[in-house]
């Protein structure tokens, strides 16, 4: 086994598509997620109502985990960035065609237009909130996890997933329900849907482990490397590619 440092250019094989993955479910679950509100009857606590896409938000932490773990702080952030680049073009995107004027000559327009605004349409408050809230909870997850690693020097993965999530998720939903919905719902309605949705996305980390475990193990014999970010300058506002690239020989 062999250090080397992180600026020795080479490529990974999986890296690209992990990027991929994790930015479309962050799109989905934040453009399709937030239209229907699901609910659930539970022992004890009776019937709980949510937002359906908090079922698969988490997942994109899950993607954030693995990233940091195997290819470290820096590769992470360009996939954060990724993911803020991707969700404000949409953002966009989606007010641009809420706003075209429907053609008057397509009758199927009569019903489209209001579905349209119903599913995606969303306040400026609520778009505010959705890209503050993944911005500073992604990078305080993927902070924490990298920092971790050095703290445990490499073992005990699932502390790290785990304790990520609960920083992460934590700072997300505190950031995003307030953001959203301070002033329309009540104050105490607001934290019981953060301390719902804060529990089940950590929940969500948790049943995932097994399988967190298994991608983690997969790439780092497949790619050969396995990250500690050892003078990494944890700054959100760099590209560079920084980090103690430990080879698996």
């Amino acid at each position: 086994m062999s250090d080397t440092p992180a600026a020795t250019t080479r490529g990974f094989r999986y890296y690209d598509l992990l990027v991929g993955g994790m930015v479309a479910v962050l799109l989905c679950s934040n453009l399709i997620g937030p239209a229907k509100v699901g609910s659930v009857t539970l022992p004890l606590l009776g019937a709980l109502s949510f937002g359906v896409g908090n079922l698969f938000f988490p997942v994109s932490y899950i993607f954030g985990d693995v990233l940091t773990e195997v290819y470290g702080y820096s590769r992470a952030r360009r996939a954060i960035w990724a993911g803020f680049g991707g969700l404000l073009f949409a953002s966009f995107m989606t007010w641009v065609i809420l706003v075209m004027p429907p053609s008057p000559g397509e009758p199927y327009n009569a019903q489209l237009q209001p579905a349209l605004e119903i599913v995606f349409g969303s306040t400026w408050r609520i778009v505010l909130a959705s890209m503050v809230a993944y911005w500073l909870g992604d990078f305080a997850n993927s902070y924490v996890m990298a920092k971790m690693k050095l703290w445990t020097q490499g073992r005990w993965l699932w502390t790290r997933t785990i304790g990520s999530t609960v920083v992460g998720q934590g700072l997300d939903s505190l950031t995003f329900y307030p953001i959203a919905f301070a002033g329309i719902w009540e104050g105490e309605t607001i934290l019981k849907v953060i301390a719902f949705n804060w529990t089940m996305k950590v929940l969500v980390e948790i049943v995932f482990t097994p399988v967190t475990y298994a991608v983690v193990g997969f790439l780092k014999r497949r790619e050969g490397v396995d990250v500690y970010d050892r003078g990494t300058h944890f700054t959100p506002f760099s590209l560079r590619d920084e980090g103690e690239r430990r080879a698996l020989n």
